[in-house]
């Protein structure tokens, strides 16, 4: 069986992804009636495949995880000027939303509309006559229906912590569906998976490969859901009105036994490595290349012109002129509009090593635009970057999809790839038998040399891993790696969550901003072991057309920064992208960078850095002069609890009948 991108457009179409009213109390029309079961394999086609389309909400998966509940970290970052919370109720990335957030509530709905028809398909896919004589192909496919399932509900887990639970058909279910527990959620999902895995397929023996949940990613996901089930979340606290505590289960080396267990099945398997050089691997899915083999364990399957933004919200803006984008020579540009929104820290490109090659093509592109015009232009933002990891722009001539197009890229998202399956393993194992073993140093090697050039392996990945010999030192390795590997895909928050380093980062980089505002002020007291000295407080910059393109005259050069693999656009050559400089010459346009988070005109921090990560730590108003809570100096086991779960939609709660509270210090 195959699943085309064309075949779910129809399903698409058909269904209209609109969501029924019922959905607000988690009940809904069921799509079968107790005496439907398939009667054929081309039924049974056709449900699956909508089991992947409701999969492909712009409220889930089609964009809402990756953008609006993507939560501020020290990579991931989005500002917010105003010391007011916002009417709407949707500053879920400064820690400070509110029940009646309306994306809280859309996205409530399309996840359990998913999980709603996936329990549906499974039931009657289960109890079809068919099922005898079609068996191999048909628990393949409750398989899929399975995975797909525990996705949205480990989703909502990691969003919401505990929440409404079943795996029976609303038609089966008592009309509000009751909360359960996360520990037991997450424990009846992976028993769930351990059982499905053993009758799926893997992803080189199925049509459409990776575009499909496969054997190894039922393993793959089962090894998240166990880290997140050993590792620490937010818990309620006594009454309502607290915010609760971070807890770890105390069953937690169980879990991480589990996510040893089956990310070891996956490397053990051998159908995945990383053969690609990380650029090229991204580059590759900009142009709609889907590989088998190599990193991505399961790809989101969305379709060119009708869903996904990958691409379009990641990499450089470039702007319309009217309704089409143009090129600097005044003809019709390829590619379209790119809003760029999916930013990353400002600092988070100076915390890499300086030879690691990811730092070049994910931050490579950070500072600049295109144009109405098709020219570029410096975007001296002091605060965030674009991510460079996935864009419209990298995509070939013949894979373009002309310059009126926005969105809807049908760029694939990695959701699974197995770098964070070769991760996951060595953190596990290192939990485990409390310290670094040989294979989970191997794990981690893996995908270190990937970031590094073979001549720097023997310094950067041997030497970087023999010092760190204990199992704290080799986690802060696991962490940093995460870091870097994954940054621009959404995954840092929930790491940190997981290790309860969230309130500890948090501080740091609220401190990050807030101090380098002062220190360019001439107040150094947040500049600690000089961390802002040689940051370029401006940048010293000038256009190199891609006509005359001096700095890459023979093409995309993924060693350097500022190089990008569109080389029909101009570029900006930036003459210290990494440290402080004085004026190196005329010849260089000068452009007020991280200088400009401090207001001289006023006398004191602009709001950004003040107010970007308000419902946890702010300053008390607009002057800077005093911080609340004030967590400088604070020890990380000293600092308060992050905020990060959302609330139940309000409407969900009021249509429960009493049956749904928030907690968390909700109102």
């Amino acid at each position: 069986m195959k699943y085309s991108k064309l075949f779910i457009v129809g399903i698409l179409a058909m269904l209209g992804l609109s969501a029924c009213s019922d959905y607000l109390d988690v009940k809904s029309d069921s799509k079968y009636d107790e005496e439907y079961v398939f009667g054929n394999m081309e039924e049974i086609n056709r449900a699956l495949t909508t089991c992947y389309t409701y999969l492909l909400s712009g409220s889930t998966y089609g964009g809402a995880y990756y953008s609006t509940f993507c939560l501020n970290s020290d990579v991931e970052f989005a500002t917010n000027s105003s010391d007011l919370q916002s009417s709407s109720g949707g500053d879920y990335k400064q820690f400070d939303s509110t029940p009646a957030g309306s994306a809280l509530q859309s996205t409530w709905q399309a996840a359990y509309q998913n999980i709603e028809y996936c329990n549906n398909f499974i039931k009657a896919a289960s109890t079809c006559a068919i099922l005898e004589e079609n068996k191999e192909e048909l628990m393949q496919m409750i398989g899929e229906a399975k995975c797909i399932r525990a996705m949205n509900y480990h989703d909502m887990v990691v969003l919401f912590g505990d929440v409404p639970f079943s795996m029976e058909r609303a038609l089966d279910s008592p009309m509000v569906m009751p909360v359960a527990d996360r520990d037991t959620i997450l424990q009846t999902l992976i028993d769930d998976l351990k059982e499905a895995a053993e009758s799926m397929k893997f992803a080189a023996a199925l049509d459409g490969g990776v575009q499909r949940c496969s054997k190894e990613f039922a393993w793959a996901l089962i090894a998240r859901m166990s880290l997140t089930a050993g590792g620490y979340s937010l818990r309620p606290g006594a009454s309502t009105a607290e915010i609760g505590t971070m807890q770890r289960p105390a069953n937690y080396q169980e879990h991480y036994k589990t996510a040893m267990t089956y990310a070891g099945k996956v490397i053990a398997e051998g159908n995945h490595s990383l053969k690609k050089r990380y650029d090229e691997y991204f580059i590759d899915q900009c142009n709609y290349l889907v590989t088998n083999d190599d990193d991505s364990i399961f790809e989101i399957p969305y379709t060119k012109g009708v869903n996904g933004n990958v691409g379009y919200n990641w990499g450089p803006a470039y702007d319309m002129n009217g309704d089409e984008t143009q090129m600097y020579d005044g003809s019709a540009s390829n590619w379209g509009r790119t809003s760029g929104s999916n930013m990353l820290s400002v600092f988070y490109r100076f915390s890499f090593d300086e030879k690691d090659l990811r730092r070049n093509y994910v931050c490579g592109t950070a500072m600049w635009k295109y144009g109405s015009d098709g020219k570029v232009a410096m975007r001296l933002d002091p605060w965030t970057a674009y991510c460079g990891k996935w864009s419209k722009l990298w995509t070939e001539a013949g894979n373009t999809m002309g310059a009126i197009s926005q969105g809807n890229t049908g760029i694939n998202y990695p959701y699974m790839r197995y770098a964070d399956v070769l991760l996951m393993y060595a953190e596990a194992a290192n939990e485990v038998n409390n310290g670094p073993t040989a294979e989970a140093i191997d794990a981690f090697k893996q995908v270190r040399r990937r970031a590094f050039q073979e001549a720097d392996w023997g310094e950067k990945v041997d030497n970087y891993v023999a010092a760190a010999g204990s199992k704290d030192a080799f986690l802060e390795l696991i962490q940093d790696e995460r870091k870097w590997e994954f940054g621009g895909e959404g995954l840092r928050w929930r790491d940190l969550v997981r290790w309860n380093k969230y309130a500890e980062v948090l501080r740091d980089v609220f401190y990050q901003y807030f101090g380098y505002a002062w220190y360019v002020s001439g107040d150094e007291m947040y500049n600690t072991d000089d961390r802002f000295t040689n940051l370029p407080a401006e940048l010293f910059y000038k256009t190199v057309d891609a006509d005359n393109n001096l700095l890459f005259s023979t093409g995309y050069d993924y060693t350097k920064f500022g190089s990008m693999p569109n080389t029909a656009l101009p570029v900006i050559e930036i003459y210290n992208p990494w440290t402080f400089v004085r004026n190196p010459g005329a010849e260089w346009a000068q452009g007020y960078y991280l200088s400009q988070m401090y207001d001289d005109t006023n006398g004191y921090p602009k709001g950004q850095a003040l107010f970007s990560l308000r419902g946890y730590i702010r300053a008390t108003d607009h002057y800077g002069s005093q911080v609340v809570p004030d967590l400088w100096e604070v020890a990380p086991e000293s600092l308060p609890t992050v905020r990060y779960i959302l609330p139940y939609p309000e409407d969900v709660v009021a249509r429960s009948g009493g049956a749904y509270e928030n907690k968390y210090g909700y109102r």
